[in-house]
């Protein structure tokens, strides 16, 4: 509204600028069209409009007070009403602490009440509970749930249950007790899921169970797989005497039958599938250990063929000393033919004539020994060798990862044993065989040296004798 009154009381202080100025003019003269235009509508017109937008903007300001005043009131009526509410919610909430608390008194009082009924009670349905665990436990390892069936929702149930055990569940808790019993003492043959190595499925087979401990299928031992709840293949056949114990067990006959029997239900079976067979002991070796075993064959090969050489040889020195004639296939007969050659000839030369022959026998009697010597003492340095090389690989494999995990560390200690125990293998034939060959080159060596002795101190004599 008093922006309406101000344009009013613009419009009538322009209107008397024009009346001014219209009195001020020169008489005879009419006003130009342009000033007309610009005086606009006529002053009562404009006053009466004015009126009208006064009155209209009256009207929009009472209702728009009008809109304001009901908000207002509907805001507080909600105010009121959210105070009642949070009041109400406030009481109810008291009451509900309250009645908390003597629920709470309720229940203890329950408790205690429920207590001195159970009495001993109280200790059985504890014992239920513990026996339901050992028994679920058990269950979940032992290879007589193959074909047994499904039993441990109830066992978990009873062992996890804060409530009190019914009637029906401790029959069939002592049902499957008694059960339990009955499969460790029998040898059932059932048919049950096998799975493979690799744990496909390989469909339903025959499969005898031996009580808690062995279960075989066609000739193969099987072991219970806890995570799949099914037996399952070995992944590689055990060792050779317990493989073949379970094929005879398998085809049966008549009279008791040998069978291998784990008292760990299927642990020790399969740590023995997880030894290493001996190519694969040779293999974590590495170059050393082939490096060892090469030289090991090389020697034994050449110490046996000296020692087939050697016995022939003696054989032939003990024919040839029980014989007059001298033969050129034995070093004795060598060593006697040269003497026969250089009989006229003074002691001296021939003295020199026979430590020749001897010499030269010798050295073929003993010739090739120094390799298996050289070896027997090689190969137990080889081995150490492989000893420090493997400790080197563990010592790197522990900076770069830790020692967190084992097997991180156990191919570089497998090296390392395993050079250390072929350089040893090697070694301790190696050396024997050596003795061997030794005693019997020397015993060659010895009858040489006496026979040509002997044959020099006759020639002495029998000049002496002239």
């Amino acid at each position: 509204m008093r922006g309406s009154f101000r344009w009013l009381a613009f419009l009538l202080l322009l209107s008397g600028v024009a009346s001014a100025e219209d009195a001020g003019a020169p008489a005879g003269k009419t006003p130009a069209p342009a000033v007309e235009e610009s005086r606009g509508v006529p002053l009562p017109e404009l006053v009466k409009r004015v009126r009208a937008d006064a009155a209209a903007e009256r009207e929009e300001d009472k209702r728009r007070e009008a809109k304001f005043v009901r908000a207002r009131d509907e805001q507080r009526e909600q105010l009121h009403q959210t105070e009642a509410l949070v009041a109400r919610e406030e009481e109810q909430g008291s009451s509900l602490d309250k009645r908390y608390g003597d629920n709470e008194l309720e229940l203890e009082e329950l408790g205690e009440r429920l207590s001195e009924r159970l009495g001993q009670m109280g200790e059985l349905f504890g014992v239920v509970r513990l026996v339901a665990t050992d028994m679920s436990a058990q269950a979940w390892d032992s290879v007589t749930s193959a074909g047994v069936g499904p039993r441990s929702d109830l066992l978990e149930r009873l062992g996890r249950s804060n409530d009190l055990p019914s009637t029906e569940d401790l029959e069939r808790l002592w049902f499957e007790l008694q059960r339990e019993l009955t499969e460790q003492s029998r040898v059932a043959r059932i048919t049950v899921p096998v799975l493979a190595a690799d744990g496909e499925s390989e469909g339903e087979q025959s499969v005898i169970r031996v009580g808690p401990f062995t279960a075989i299928s066609d000739g193969r031992y099987l072991l219970w797989s806890k995570d799949e709840q099914k037996l399952i293949e070995l992944r590689r056949p055990p060792p050779p005497v317990y493989a073949h114990s379970a094929e005879g067990f398998w085809r049966g006959g008549k009279g008791y039958q040998r069978l291998a029997v784990d008292p760990s239900r299927g642990t020790l079976l399969d740590a023995l599938t997880d030894t290493p067979s001996v190519v694969e002991r040779i293999e974590q070796g590495g170059s050393v250990g082939y490096a060892i075993i090469a030289l090991g064959i090389f020697a034994v090969l050449l110490g046996g063929a000296r020692l087939v050489t050697l016995t022939l040889t003696a054989r032939r020195v003990d024919a040839q000393a029980e014989r007059d004639r001298a033969t050129d296939d034995n070093p004795l007969g060598r060593v006697l033919g040269v003497y026969e050659a250089n009989r006229h000839a003074d002691p001296e030369a021939l003295e020199q004539r026979l430590d020749e022959a001897v010499l030269r026998e010798t050295s073929q009697v003993q010739r090739y020994l120094w390799v298996v010597q050289t070896v027997s003492i090689v190969a137990p340095l080889l081995g150490l060798l492989g000893t420090v090389t493997g400790m080197i690989k563990t010592f790197q494999a522990i900076t770069l990862y830790g020692a967190g995990d084992p097997k991180i560390m156990a191919g570089g200690i497998s090296e390392a044993l395993v050079t250390t125990m072929l350089g040893l293998i090697i070694a301790i034939p190696l050396v024997m065989l050596y003795a061997l060959l030794s005693t019997r080159s020397r015993r060659i060596t010895s009858v040489l040296d006496e026979r040509s002795a002997a044959l020099l101190a006759s020639r002495i004599e029998a000049e002496a004798a002239h």
